[in-house]
């Protein structure tokens, strides 16, 4: 699918002839803007929304979000401790499972534990109990009301993993859990937050008298430019009326960095064939894999789709990878060996999913501060490839 959320005009001035490629760059003024959004929300609604940190990890800008935002959100003990160490803020953490070795130590971290099944709460639920800080435990609750369209991102999928199905929630076992968790959404709207709550409530709501807590879990894309907040605020406002007892969470991750970073990269070759292609210093495998994964088409300044402009191009990657390729793309001149084009909204699952297949190193990550000066805030090298191996 195409996705055009991004808004080139935010990068079309952006001057790269100094920029080495490739290299992934954030602005922290349009940072700051989907910051304010969310920001928005939560003084609207009283909810806390927090940082999912398997979106976006770059810890230079957390003291940036950390103004706005409540806490982080981990998926694993090294995501929990970056934001027990870097953000300063709650910490809360869920995963399908907890490894016993790492659980002493993740409890030290943590202010918030989710629990995906009884047996993994029941496995645990008395070295909790003997901590010495108070530790919040929730359940997941699995609502089986699937928003999401792509399988791979759908935790409501029919063989999902992820949450306690209604037929097999045991209201006995309760005693300790002060929180129900739910997270079906990718991308998704308010309207299908909206349609979510409605099932959540109709199959959990008894249960929710017994509650302290409730998080609302993540993909909600509030910083999208058609995203109706109104509706989103309306939802949760009205939800409170019913249950004015509980706190809620949300933990938005990519709605955060939502079209705030770029992806740069440099035309290395031209090769004719049946289509003319282009050889880029950057990779759809390796530096941005969700446009395969999705998969999706991402939008490029001052390109369009294919035969929209004179100059039609397939965009290739310099792995030996045959399907690493961004895809065809038109420009209104033909592309020069040493053209940089960017890449939009390259912030959110990109960092923190790249690879080093091929050996191909990973891109310099570039900040851009609220005055426009550019630094380099990462760059990597051999021995960052080398050392993840042996």
């Amino acid at each position: 699918m195409d996705i055009f959320w991004a808004k080139p005009e935010d990068w079309k001035d952006l001057d790269t002839k100094k920029i080495a490629t490739p290299c992934y760059l954030v602005s922290e003024k349009l940072l700051e803007r989907n910051l304010k959004i969310l920001d928005s929300v939560q003084r609207r609604t009283g909810a806390k929304i927090i940082l999912a940190l398997k979106s976006f990890s770059m810890f230079s800008v957390f003291p940036i979000i950390a103004k706005y935002l409540n806490g982080t959100t981990a998926s694993s003990l090294f995501e929990a401790k970056l934001g027990r160490e870097e953000f300063g803020k709650e910490v809360h953490i869920f995963a399908p499972a907890y490894r016993p070795e790492e659980f002493n130590e993740i409890m030290h971290l943590s202010d918030h534990i989710v629990f995906n099944s009884f047996s993994q709460w029941k496995m645990f639920k008395n070295k909790i109990a003997s901590a010495k800080k108070k530790i919040h435990c929730s359940l997941r609750v699995n609502p089986e009301h699937s928003e999401v369209e792509t399988a791979l991102y759908d935790p409501c999928d029919k063989k999902s993993r992820l949450g306690i199905k209604l037929e097999y929630f045991k209201k006995s076992e309760l005693s300790g859990i002060t929180g129900l968790h739910f997270h079906n959404l990718c991308e998704c709207g308010a309207d299908s937050f909206k349609r979510t709550l409605d099932v959540f409530e109709k199959k959990f709501g008894e249960f929710l008298s017994e509650m302290k807590f409730v998080n609302f879990g993540g993909g909600h894309h509030i910083t999208r430019s058609d995203y109706d907040v109104a509706l989103l605020c309306k939802t949760i406002n009205d939800f409170k009326k019913r249950y004015p007892h509980l706190e809620i969470y949300l933990e938005p991750g990519e709605a955060v960095v939502l079209n705030a970073g770029v992806l740069i990269s440099s035309v290395l070759d031209l090769i004719e064939s049946k289509s003319k292609i282009a050889i880029l210093d950057a990779s759809a495998a390796t530096h941005m894999p969700d446009t395969l994964e999705m998969p999706y088409r991402a939008e490029i300044v001052g390109a369009k789709e294919p035969g929209k402009y004179p100059h039609t191009y397939h965009l290739g990657a310099l792995t030996c990878l045959a399907g690493d390729i961004m895809g065809d793309y038109s420009f209104k001149k033909p592309l020069k060996i040493g053209d940089k084009l960017i890449f939009l909204d390259m912030a959110h699952y990109t960092m923190v999913k790249n690879n080093t297949f091929n050996g191909i190193n990973l891109p310099s990550i570039l900040i851009q501060k609220k005055n426009g000066k550019i630094i380099v805030q990462k760059k990597f090298s051999y021995e960052d490839f080398k050392n993840r191996l042996s």
